[in-house]
């Protein structure tokens, strides 16, 4: 979704608040497809400071469901942020952010799906869990241990010493 603010541009020390939705149903980066169950309306306050700054400010509120980090079940995860953008206005119109290139607002057109997507990125949790005390999944057979136990063998081998495992078995068998 674009906005047209080309009128908080046009007069010096404007200012405007815009009520927006969110255009996603679901959030899409090289982690997966993770899809969105709630989505706040998003209210931006967009000021022209001087003609020489733009301030974007809001507040998002999403839902989003993630796997768990050890059981991969999905997990309800609430993804709140704030947007405080300030874009510097250049005598030829062109506006550019002091310290990246912006590729959501192109002119007077400002792309907020763009905008929050940028945000989601930044805001991602690094590792979600179901519970506190999630057990994860079994390595060998996969079965999720927080609902049953499993009856694979669960020491695990230090790799350096099976030419040594491998002798004691010779031993078993005879």
């Amino acid at each position: 979704m674009t906005i047209d603010i080309s009128d908080v541009l046009s007069c010096e020390n404007k200012e405007s608040t815009k009520q927006v939705s969110i255009g996603y149903t679901s959030f899409s980066s090289k982690l997966g497809e993770f899809p969105i169950t709630e989505a706040a309306p998003v209210t931006l306050q967009i000021a022209n400071r001087e003609n020489k700054r733009l301030l974007i400010r809001g507040d998002v509120d999403l839902t989003v469901l993630i796997p768990c980090s050890r059981c991969l079940e999905d997990v309800r995860t609430n993804i709140r942020f704030s947007i405080d953008k300030e874009l510097r206005i250049v005598e030829d119109g062109v506006r550019e952010e002091d310290m990246e290139e912006t590729d959501y607002l192109i002119g007077f057109h400002l792309d907020i799906d763009k905008l929050i997507y940028e945000e989601i990125l930044v805001n991602w949790p690094m590792k979600v869990l179901c519970k506190d005390d999630c057990k994860g999944i079994c390595k060998v057979c996969g079965q999720n241990l927080n609902r049953a136990d499993c009856d694979c063998q669960k020491t695990e081998l230090d790799p350096r010493m099976a030419a040594i495992q491998d002798v004691f078995n010779k031993f078993k068998e005879v």
